[in-house]
């Protein structure tokens, strides 16, 4: 009987026990409950942390986490406003704020990060279809950007290499997602806390074309580098003929005046030499008629001369009637 009372006694127990551990939580720092009955959400969410009470078979809990969630999109396909497709990958963080309308709309992280994506993928295609390419690009609406040292004036003037202006920035773009999706994220009892652009890259189909658009830019100043040089050849090339021409006329001049200098000097030795002796003056009248002759008479050469010509005076002696000779050189000027 009393082996009876003893069974009996830890049965009930045992069976205390299991009521009150199942009666009993504890909820800690990082989470919240929302205690349901029949499935059905009971009371308000419990957002202390401690040890709690429930009605224990009927009533369960549903953790719902209280931290600062994340949420990293993956990178889709969309156009700007100027016909662009680019990738843009997304990331924000965001946190539950009304965990019993969360528990009855989403029940769970998992339906949250899927209407996250359907929300702000959509109003990330609204935000970029309203905006050209720069307005994501660029962070700021006052930056200057940078120019290139080796562009002209003129290149300048007409804007090659310059960015276009802009009039709000990816920034001002950032936050206009982040008003239109923290706006209806609330409904889920979520708040949005911050959004950004993780990542901007060009669409594989559009790639090229901003590459050709770069190459031909680089490739007008590479012309004009090959202008400006091909230019400066012929200048070069030029001057150097002009040079040349200017130092072969002044050796010419200088020529021709040393050989007149030369000239007169021999003239004037020759005028002296003969002024000294008479028979000299006929001497040199001699040796300049045979030059003279050498000169004048080639092969096969007819001269006709006057007997009162000086070029005939010393071949006169040598006609056998004084009249006219015909001089006809064996060869060669002989």
């Amino acid at each position: 009987m009393n082996n009876f009372k003893q069974v009996a006694i830890i049965i009930v127990l045992g069976i205390g026990t299991y009521v009150l551990m199942s009666s009993v939580y504890t909820v800690n720092e990082v989470e919240q409950m929302i205690i349901t009955q029949f499935g059905k959400p009971v009371g308000t969410a419990v957002t202390s942390a401690g040890l709690k009470f429930k009605v224990p078979f009927i009533q369960e809990i549903n953790p719902i986490d209280k931290r600062i969630l994340e949420w990293d999109g993956n990178p889709s396909d969309m156009p700007t406003k100027d016909k662009l497709y680019i990738s843009v990958d997304l990331f924000a963080r965001w946190r539950i704020t009304d965990p019993l309308q969360y528990f009855l709309r989403l029940r769970d992280e998992r339906s949250a990060q899927s209407r996250l994506d359907d929300i702000l993928g959509s109003e990330t295609r609204n935000a970029v279809a309203k905006h050209e390419l720069i307005e994501i690009i660029r962070t700021t609406k006052g930056r200057t950007p940078l120019r290139d040292t080796l562009l002209t004036d003129a290149e300048r003037k007409l804007d090659m290499g310059a960015l276009v202006p802009i009039q709000k920035g990816r920034k001002l773009v950032e936050e206009e997602i982040f008003a239109a999706a923290a706006e209806k994220v609330l409904v889920f009892g979520i708040e949005l806390l911050d959004i950004r652009f993780k990542r901007i890259n060009y669409n594989e189909s559009v790639r090229p074309k901003i590459y050709d658009r770069m190459i031909s830019e680089r490739r007008q100043i590479a012309e004009r580098f090959l202008s400006e040089g091909n230019g400066e050849a012929a200048r070069i090339r030029g001057n150097r003929v002009r040079d040349l021409n200017k130092i072969q006329s002044e050796a010419y001049r200088q020529v021709e005046e040393i050989r007149g200098a030369a000239d007169a000097t021999a003239t004037e030795v020759y005028s002296k030499a003969y002024n000294q002796s008479p028979q000299a003056v006929e001497f040199y009248e001699f040796t300049r008629t045979m030059q003279a002759y050498k000169s004048i008479i080639s092969k096969n050469t007819t001269l006709v001369l006057s007997t009162n010509s000086d070029l005939f005076k010393f071949l006169k002696g040598m006609s056998p009637d004084g009249n006219v000779i015909q001089v006809n050189p064996p060869s060669g000027n002989q």
